[in-house]
């Protein structure tokens, strides 16, 4: 459960860096918004290290909550509802998360 809080974690302030610059670049708000961007994306990555798997699987891992975790932004941020697909393909990528951080645990 640690784990996957961590992810997750890790996947809102990956988004929320990015996100912030869309914000200026094609909604016309505030440049100053680049700064808790660059904020953001300095968390992301020292979240990043704090995994105590080889970093190379807990990079891999991690797309698969990050994919999960964008479409739940897409939908209570951006007030979109995901189709079917989002929520079918999110699963698919989760489950392979599971297995390539959990799948050595089990034998």
């Amino acid at each position: 459960m640690k784990t996957l809080g961590l992810f997750f974690l890790t996947a809102i302030a990956e988004i929320l860096g990015c996100y912030l610059p869309t914000l200026w670049l094609n909604h016309g708000k505030s440049v100053w918004l680049l700064l808790p961007a660059i904020i953001s994306l300095a968390i992301f990555s020292w979240l990043l290290t704090l995994h105590p798997a080889a970093a190379g699987r807990v990079y891999a891992a991690y797309g698969g909550v990050y994919i999960g975790t964008a479409i739940l932004w897409l939908w209570i941020v951006e007030g979109i509802t995901p189709t079917a697909w989002d929520i079918i393909g999110s699963a698919v990528t989760l489950l392979g998360m599971s297995i390539i951080m959990f799948g050595n645990k089990i034998t």
